[in-house]
């Protein structure tokens, strides 16, 4: 039974990453937010939900090395999701019609990723009232680099469009549906998603045991690719809606939100430090994590590229690098 309430709450989460998605392109072109800002924000937030409520549970059930494998696996599989995508809508060079201001969203990501690295493979022990300093330290960072991305998306370019690889589609899903409607469907989906990330992670502690493949893992690779749907459900949503930056920003920001992710497991974690006591195989995916990071940094602070060979690199370095890292965690 454990693997069918799963796959039922894999099911409700695309559903709900769905609605999410439609609501997020309503907001991003009926408010004055537009697409960085909301899908690095609101989008990015909600699309995480299901990280939020897995990672909660799991140090609730007195097992962290889920909890923070499905955080860093969750990063790692995101951008794994941006770079399959990328490469089905190779001819549009979706990384050049960006946004230049998703270099700072990348950033922050990846130092936000160097620090949490750093604490798995130093293991500091400092806390403050039970929660450890390094996730406070995120928290700080975080914050830093929301306001400066906030600053920045002002004055930042309306976000371009794309059409589809074989065929133009355009959706018109969105059509009249007001702000204040967009903004109620968009928070009873969010709810939705909560509720589904708390079944995915009891499940996943029960599959861990029978299938015998070790907390670890399982955390880091089949949890952190299921609660990742939404994210790979709003960037298909957005790029049907010719929304690059919307896309693209709920990626990256769901990356950073993710980060905040372990001091909330600290917070209900009481046997110190959450990272402190985390397996050190998740070394692995977070320093796999920072180097697909710098890879996509690269990717949208290079100049156009003269061929769609040329421009397909990234994104193939990237996925060599997902599976490779699968292959050593798998391998123990």
């Amino acid at each position: 039974m454990a693997f069918v309430w799963f796959i039922l709450a894999a099911a409700v989460t695309v559903f709900a990453a769905i609605k999410l998605s439609n609501y997020a392109d309503v907001l991003s072109t009926k408010t004055a937010m537009g697409g960085l800002l909301v899908g690095t924000l609101l989008l990015a937030g909600a699309t995480s939900l299901p990280e939020v409520t897995t990672s909660v549970s799991a140090v609730l059930i007195d097992n962290p090395d889920i909890a923070i494998g499905n955080v860093v696996g969750s990063n790692m599989f995101n951008l794994f999701i941006f770079a399959c995508f990328d490469l089905a809508y190779r001819r549009h060079h979706l990384l050049e019609l960006a946004g230049r201001n998703h270099l700072y969203t990348a950033g922050t990501g990846l130092v936000l990723m160097a620090v949490t690295y750093l604490s798995l493979l130093f293991r500091p022990e400092w806390e403050v009232f039970g929660v450890g300093l390094d996730s406070i330290l995120l928290v700080v960072l975080y914050a830093i680099g929301i306001s400066v991305v906030g600053r920045v998306s002002k004055s930042g370019a309306a976000a371009p469009s794309v059409t589809e690889p074989d065929e133009t589609v355009v959706s018109d899903e969105d059509d009249g549906i007001t702000v204040r409607r967009a903004v109620i469907g968009f928070s009873l989906a969010a709810l939705l998603i909560m509720g589904a990330g708390t079944v995915l992670s009891i499940m996943g502690d029960r599959i861990a045991v029978i299938t015998g493949l070790g907390s670890s893992f399982v955390g880091s690779f089949l949890i952190a690719a299921t609660t990742s749907l939404p994210e790979a459900v709003s960037v298909f949503v957005a790029l049907r809606a010719k929304n690059v930056n919307l896309a693209l920003g709920s990626i990256l920001g769901s990356n950073m939100f993710n980060i905040l992710i372990i001091f909330l497991s600290d917070l209900f974690y009481r046997e110190g430090p959450v990272l402190s006591v985390a397996d050190p195989s998740h070394q692995i995916t977070a320093l796999v994590v920072m180097v697909l990071s710098v890879i996509i940094l690269v990717a949208l602070a290079r100049k156009k590229t003269v061929s769609h060979a040329s421009y397909m690199v990234p994104s193939i370095l990237i996925i060599i690098g997902y599976i490779v890292a699968s292959y050593l965690m798998f391998r123990g």
